[in-house]
């Protein structure tokens, strides 16, 4: 599938119902156990409520008339019964729905993440993080208020409206027959006011998400903000956002109330109308005073479960809108996945790779070629330097030898095999990458070095620090390898950062290496020891270096030089200078008034 079907749906407006909310189900089947406790503690203590306007009926016209005070006194030890019976079904049915809540949410907040995790960089492209963490924890909040209480209280209540119902027509016939035909007057309404909350809820969601996004990304960008004095800018976005977000939810608000309002007052005012009839009966002997009673509860019953549905109906309204965003996202289908039958990458590992004739746009911008039919091969154990000015496509090649995209047209091989045949699992576990842009997790120095890896030693992450020139700084920190990083690694320097990325890729000791600039954060002391580190590795492996500085890639076995994603020149540093081209005029840029000297070095 083409990675342009990797974005976010839009939302949608056109399914106007809880349909949504039956994606739960597969989950819902899980736990049979739960479902059968709630169902039975529901079903009991509805029955129980059911009970009581007969054990009304039969003490009005019985108990009171012939003063039997045994009488009374049993019947009210039966109500006392009821009411212990109906709080045990009550709790029960607490702790089933809402047990079952917090488990059918925990197993979808664990789907979700994992697929996430699955998709592939071109939705990230075109996807801010802010907005899909929202969808993880607000939605599947609000999916597990649905799940747990409302859909409790809802069934409860559609049992309770039909038993009545059933006793109604049973008690009074005549009666019920004046509220069966209010039952259409007042559910079609419901209905037209569910679809308009259920799409407010759903445009309220996703203001908020884009709230959520906007906050997350200013959060993380602080010292930017301050640095900059933009505190006012961002606070006024941000509450522009919020204050649009509050706009969405009270216009849900707004809606679920007329909805609410209306159901109550055609309910109860059906009732009132009953309850005219029924007393014209009594007075003309055709109904006793208890049955009007007993009907007249049962009618109170259907009434305050009808109204009480109407009420629930907003809440699943808002949980189908986040049913629905949740299932958009794990509708994604990753646009870079293995294929069915994928082809063994060849054991040893030789790490030998090449592009043939690649051509290559970004999903977000399929109009601009990143590359332009790319040609080169590197071969086993070789380290080739690729080199440009800014946009030449260099970090394009890293991308694609990572297959975090698939070329337009041409193909890349990783020791023979075409990276699209391949699994993409397999073909990562032989590559090592120190990225331009370190990620550090809030966590450990100790778990960002071994990060990915399972069952490493703790000896061989000191190995790796010590040859990544890390360990020095490491043990001055007042927890050593413990020391919590802060999020994204805030209290290391720039150049701590990036050697501790250096020394994770020195510990995954992959066939092939990816250098992005792997120095570029570092002093001229710490480069020329981490280069020295580097150099130790580059021997052992397959490797590609990025750099700008052209002074990291002087031990290169040969040097790419790149312009508008296509290679125009290739050769050695001493080649390449006296050529006298684009590789040339970079030096001389670069160096400035040590270009002579640099000249001098370069041609011997």
């Amino acid at each position: 599938m083409s990675a342009d079907r990797e974005k976010a749906a839009p939302a949608s407006t056109g399914r106007k119902s809880i349909r949504p909310l039956g994606r739960l189900l597969p989950y819902i089947g899980r736990y049979r156990g739960l479902v059968a406790g709630a169902l039975v503690a529901l079903v009991l203590a509805a029955v129980t409520t059911l009970v009581l306007p007969i054990a009304v009926r039969r003490m009005v016209d019985h108990g009171f008339s012939e003063s039997d005070a045994g009488f009374i006194n049993t019947y009210f030890t039966m109500l006392f019964v009821l009411a212990v019976v109906l709080a045990l079904a009550s709790a029960m049915r607490y702790y089933f729905v809402i047990t079952l809540g917090e488990r059918i949410v925990a197993d979808l907040r664990r789907d979700v993440f994992a697929h996430v995790t699955r998709l592939s960089p071109a939705f990230f492209d075109v996807n801010q993080s802010g907005e899909i963490v929202s969808r993880l924890t607000a939605d599947t909040t609000q999916i597990k208020s649905a799940v747990g209480a409302t859909a409790s209280v809802a069934l409860r209540n559609l049992i309770l409206c039909l038993g009545a119902v059933a006793m109604m027509v049973y008690t009074s016939p005549k009666l019920s027959s004046l509220v069966i035909a209010a039952i259409p007057v007042i559910v079609f309404p419901l209905v037209a006011f569910g679809r308009s909350v259920r799409r407010r809820s759903r445009e309220a969601q996703d203001t908020l998400a884009a709230a959520s996004a906007y906050a997350g990304e200013a959060i993380g960008a602080t010292r930017t903000l301050q640095a900059f004095n933009a505190e006012d800018a961002a606070r006024g976005r941000f509450f522009g956002a919020v204050e649009d977000a509050y706009g969405a939810a009270r216009a849900a608000i707004r809606a679920r109330a007329l909805l609410t309002g209306f159901a109550i007052a055609m309910v109860f005012g059906s009732v009132v109308a009953v309850l005219w009839f029924g007393a014209r009966d009594v007075l003309s002997g055709a109904l006793s005073a208890g049955t009007l009673g007993q009907f007249l509860l049962y009618a109170v019953f259907a009434a305050g479960s009808l109204g009480a549905l109407s009420e629930v109906w907003g809440e699943l309204s808002q949980a189908a809108g986040a049913a629905e965003r949740l299932t958009e996202l794990l509708a994604e289908t990753p646009a870079i996945a293995a294929p069915a039958s994928p082809v063994a990458l060849p054991t040893p590992a030789r790490g030998e790779i090449a592009f043939e004739d690649v051509h290559f746009a970004y999903p977000a911008r399929p109009g601009y070629r990143s590359v332009n039919g790319l040609s080169f091969a590197v071969k086993p154990g070789e380290t080739v330097a690729i080199v440009g000015p800014s946009g030449a496509g260099k970090s394009t090649i890293l991308s694609l030898v990572l297959r975090f995209y698939d070329p337009v047209s041409g193909r890349i091989t990783l020791d023979g095999v075409d990276l699209r045949e391949a699994d993409p699992e397999a073909l990562r576990r032989r590559i090592a990458i120190v990225p331009q842009e370190v990620t550090i997790f809030a966590t450990s120095i100790r778990d960002n070095i071994a990060f990915g890896m399972t069952g490493v030693s703790e000896e061989a992450i000191r190995a790796a620090a010590r040859a990544a020139q890390a360990e020095e700084f490491i043990l001055r920190l007042d927890d050593g390898y413990d020391t919590a990083v802060g999020e994204r690694g805030v209290t290391l320097s720039g150049g701590q950062r990036q050697r501790i990325a250096i020394a994770r890729a020195i510990l995954k000791d992959a066939p092939v290496l990816l250098l992005d600039e792997a120095t570029s954060a570092l002093d001229a002391e710490s480069e020329t020891a981490v280069q020295k580190a580097l150099d130790g590795q580059m021997g052992k492996r397959t490797t590609i270096v990025i750099a700008h500085r052209l002074a990291t890639v002087l031990k290169a076995d040969r040097i790419l030089v790149m312009e508008s994603g296509r290679v125009v020149e290739e050769g050695t540093h001493q080649s390449l200078i006296r050529k006298d081209g684009l590789y040339a005029r970079l030096a001389r840029l670069q160096f400035d008034q040590g270009s002579q000297a640099f000249l001098n070095e370069a041609t011997g």
